[in-house]
């Protein structure tokens, strides 16, 4: 079902008096921006904005070799799902050329807006962006030749359906390859913090589950998620990733620009109490400190299958 018969059939179950359609599509868009989760809000747009170039530093590679797993080359048409701020998304759309393209797609239209933006910078003319949920894409079937998606699989609710329409979106012999967090425990930068915001924001510990970053951090689990779908030729390999900052104080930043999730366990608590969490968080993070700074080590997985 399309967004505008989404729409019409909300005003057809009840509108206030005198609502034009325009007010009623104006309120739907409102909504879904409201509820596009933790990355969907404006701060958390700009937070991401702030850390493209360290993501590109320590997650250049590691995308190179999701592109290369997707077999993306010069003139494939490219989809890519749940695609933030689009850093992967211009890899592809340099790598593709002139004669291919990208369709970057996200449910919150404010990171969007900053892919497209980077691209117009890029002078890249080969670029689309279409807010769409990932578990609801509305593209037309076997119409690409690969799929991507950079730590976004982890976090889509129904992932099996959205396994489903991505398959369904490429062409036969089209393949699809996903960067997403490896475990909790080969990743305890990340890990920390969460468990911290939970434990202070009065979150039993399986409120990690819901948060999913860790979701598909087997890779087991990611196989046979791919497989279920199925894709064929399921392969899946670990990389490790390696950050550092500057100091204690950055790598903090970081956290709050970079991890609205933290954020949210903690929405609840008061400005002081919420300091005085993030100063725990502060203090655990001094395990990642050495005399050049915060260096930690951790782990991604790349899964890929084939249509």
């Amino acid at each position: 079902m399309s967004a505008t018969r989404r729409r019409r059939g909300q005003a057809d179950r009840g509108s206030p008096p005198g609502w034009r359609e325009e007010d009623i599509m104006a309120t739907d868009q409102h909504n879904r921006e409201e509820n596009d989760g933790a990355y969907g809000s404006r701060e958390a747009a700009e937070g991401w904005r702030r850390g493209a170039a360290e993501r590109a530093r320590y997650l250049g590679p590691a995308t190179e070799t999701m592109l290369d797993m997707a077999n993306i080359s010069i003139g494939s048409r490219v989809l890519d799902v749940a695609a933030g701020t689009g850093e992967q998304s211009l890899m592809a759309a340099r790598r593709v050329g002139p004669s291919g393209s990208v369709l970057a797609t996200d449910i919150a239209g404010k990171m969007l807006k900053i892919a497209a933006e980077a691209a117009h910078q890029a002078g890249l003319s080969n670029f689309t962006t279409q807010v769409m949920d990932a578990q609801q894409l509305d593209v037309e079937p076997e119409s690409f030749d690969a799929a991507i998606s950079r730590l976004g699989l982890m976090f889509v609710p129904d992932l099996q359906g959205a396994l489903a329409g991505i398959r369904r979106a490429l062409k036969p012999g089209g393949k699809l390859a996903a960067i997403v967090v490896s475990s909790a425990g080969r990743n305890r930068y990340l890990a920390l913090p969460l468990e911290i915001g939970c434990r202070h924001g009065r979150r039993p510990a399986s409120a990690l589950d819901g948060i999913g970053v860790f979701s598909l951090g087997s890779p087991a689990v990611l196989e046979a998620a791919l497989m279920r779908a199925g894709f064929a030729n399921v392969a899946v390999q670990a990389v490790p990733i390696r950050r550092r900052f500057a100091s204690r104080a950055e790598a903090v930043q970081d956290k709050r620009n970079s991890c609205p999730e933290v954020g949210d366990l903690m929405a609840d608590l008061s400005d002081a109490e919420r300091e005085i969490a993030w100063a725990e968080i502060e203090q655990a993070i001094s395990q990642f400190e050495g005399p050049d700074g915060v260096d930690v080590v951790g782990e991604i997985l790349i899964g890929a299958g084939t249509k």
